[in-house]
């Protein structure tokens, strides 16, 4: 998108930082996907972890998909918004005690079960609340994602699913387990993965795990790839949205799908990323050795993935069209990680000037603290301008 002068204009009265949607670019985003969804008959739950906006949370319930969460509270804040129970699904390694039973007494779609324990425990908490709970096994199938070690998910090594050398051990567990259904096996390999070819990967070991519990004489109707999708954050205008046709396209020709099996995704980053902006102000230009310091008035406590990940955002200076020079941009707050951006080129830039941290949509806003007893940053809405 291009920032047109009203909007501006009104970034010039409203106190920065803030996140800035732009809900025409989200719907047109939702719209693209759900009609590759509807093309292949797929089903999608938006994975709340990416950005739960309960604005934003409203646009994606309004085009049908369900919900993907990580926590007690992602499951309560989904029922709340109005998202379909059988459409959510509850993942993490970690459920306590009191999540499990938010989403037992929800009456969510399945758990995405992650150890050996967690099936235990998910059975001896239905039990006592008199219910059954669907369960899906997630599998981590040993493989690279070729994406930051920090959101790889799918390797040996990593914290994540259930290993094939324990699937006897889990089996005999489901066979005593009353409480619990087993209703199929769910995957995810990582984030932010832009190489689409790990998905022919993917596809081809999620048919063969399938097989150990078909010869067990399982019945598997849910198959659920996850979502992982990347998104360009070197140049969000001219790739406004994810490579949907090349990933569906080849999900569909590589992936070999049970009779009446229904195949899943858990799609985050891909819907919201690029529809969202960091909006800041700059506070002071400094002279470096070398370079010069843009010092924004927003810092890693409002997005923290450059400190986080490394990860390099576009930022564009909306006021200046002076002469392009280098910068390292960065925020006020009281660590050496707190930048966004190394060695950027921007027009040369001043005190006052509006800048936007471009694809700031999806773990940006939600990831949002207060340290340093920052201020929590305000989120604004294109169509409310």
């Amino acid at each position: 998108m291009n920032f047109e002068e009203q909007k501006i204009s009104d970034f010039k009265r409203w106190e920065t930082p803030f996140y800035f949607y732009n809900i025409s670019l989200l719907r047109e985003t939702l719209q693209l996907y759900v009609s590759y969804i509807n093309k292949y008959n797929y089903h999608a739950h938006y994975a709340l972890k990416a950005n739960a906006n309960e604005r934003i949370l409203e646009e994606i319930r309004s085009v049908g998909l369900g919900a993907d969460c990580v926590s007690g509270n992602e499951v309560a804040l989904a029922l709340k918004s109005g998202f379909d129970p059988k459409k959510i699904v509850f993942a993490g390694v970690g459920k306590s005690d009191k999540e499990i039973i938010t989403a037992l007494n929800g009456g969510i779609f399945s758990f995405n079960c992650e150890s050996i324990p967690e099936i235990e425990v998910i059975n001896n908490i239905a039990s006592g609340l008199g219910a059954t709970a669907q369960v899906s096994l997630r599998i981590n199938p040993d493989i690279d994602a070729h994406t930051h070690k920090y959101i790889s998910t799918g390797r040996a090594q990593d914290k994540f699913g259930i290993s094939p050398w324990m699937f006897q051990e889990v089996w005999q567990l489901l066979l005593r387990c009353k409480n619990v259904r087993l209703i199929g096996l769910h995957f995810h390999i990582g984030s932010q993965i832009t190489e689409i070819p790990v998905f022919k990967t993917l596809c081809e070991r999620a048919f063969e795990l399938q097989k150990w519990f078909i010869q067990q004489g399982a019945t598997l109707p849910v198959l659920n790839l996850g979502g992982g999708l990347g998104v360009d954050y070197a140049d969000p205008f001219n790739h406004a949205f994810a490579d949907f046709d090349s990933y569906f396209s080849l999900i569909n020709k590589h992936l070999k799908v049970l009779p009446n099996q229904e195949i899943h995704f858990e799609p985050g980053r891909a819907l919201v990323a690029q529809c969202g902006f960091l909006i800041s102000r700059v506070l002071y230009v400094k002279q470096g050795r070398g370079i010069k310091f843009a010092i924004l008035d927003a810092g890693m406590n409002n997005l923290i993935r450059p400190a986080l990940y490394g990860a390099r955002h576009h930022i564009v200076n909306l006021l200046s069209k002076g002469r392009t020079m280098r910068y390292h941009v960065v925020g006020p707050v009281c660590e050496s990680s707190d930048h966004f951006g190394k060695s950027f080129l921007l027009p040369q830039t001043q005190r006052g000037d509006l800048v936007a941290i471009c694809t700031a949509g999806a773990y940006c806003e939600v990831m949002g603290m207060s340290y340093n007893q920052r201020d929590i940053a305000k989120a604004y809405y294109s169509d409310t301008l």
